[in-house]
């Protein structure tokens, strides 16, 4: 008889990602933001939504992210990572802009408006930067998002910088704090938006020999 493959126990494994993983993260993260109040914000209509985010993060990511940051996924969770020195260059920049605006039609002016709210908030000291993290809620409570959170941490705990992000769903906010995340503000975006809280992580001391 064949032998029957041992079921996988442990965390997922985070995986660096490619440009050919686009279509994929696209998918995963349209899931992962169906509820974040900022995306509906930006697709207020439910027809269309999935596929409209599912192009939205596509191209975050083969544009920006997959160049100038570091970019993981599991089997059904993704985050895009910017290191320091290197946010300049992962902005979106005109040409992203005027794709994501294709995307977003009549709501563009305002994803336009809540970038330039949310860089006005960014630290000005060397940090890594975490631009987006999602899981298909399928997946909820089996470790991936917190799997590709664990990985990034590592890396800037490794360089001893601290951690920056912006999250529009409050109940994320505990989630991160059991991260050693702190809320900075409360950041009310402009023309009727929801509500963001930059948040910031320190770098913890390296444990062990």
């Amino acid at each position: 008889m064949p032998t029957q493959q041992a079921p996988q126990t442990g965390p997922p494994a985070p995986r660096t990602s490619g440009v050919d993983d686009a279509a994929a993260i696209g998918r995963t993260l349209a899931l992962a933001f169906d509820d974040d109040p900022m995306m509906r914000w930006f697709f207020p209509a439910d027809a269309g939504r999935e596929a409209g985010l599912g192009r939205y993060f596509a191209t975050l990511f083969t544009r920006q992210y997959v160049r100038h940051g570091r970019c993981e996924h599991t089997s059904a969770a993704a985050a895009y990572w910017v290191p320091p020195g290197a946010q300049d260059k992962a902005a979106p920049d005109a040409e992203t802009v005027a794709e994501l605006s294709e995307i977003l039609g009549d709501r563009a002016p305002l994803f336009r408006e809540a970038v330039a709210a949310a860089a006005g908030h960014g630290p000005q000291e060397p940090h890594w930067y975490l631009a987006v993290l999602g899981a298909d809620p399928a997946v909820q409570g089996r470790g991936h998002g917190s799997a590709l959170l664990r990985s990034g941490l590592a890396r800037a705990d490794e360089a001893g910088l601290p951690v920056y992000l912006e999250s529009s769903k409050p109940t994320n906010l505990p989630v991160y704090e059991h991260f050693g995340f702190t809320v900075l503000d409360e950041v009310r975006l402009p023309g009727g938006g929801p509500a963001l809280w930059p948040m910031r992580r320190a770098p913890r001391p390296r444990t062990g020999a």
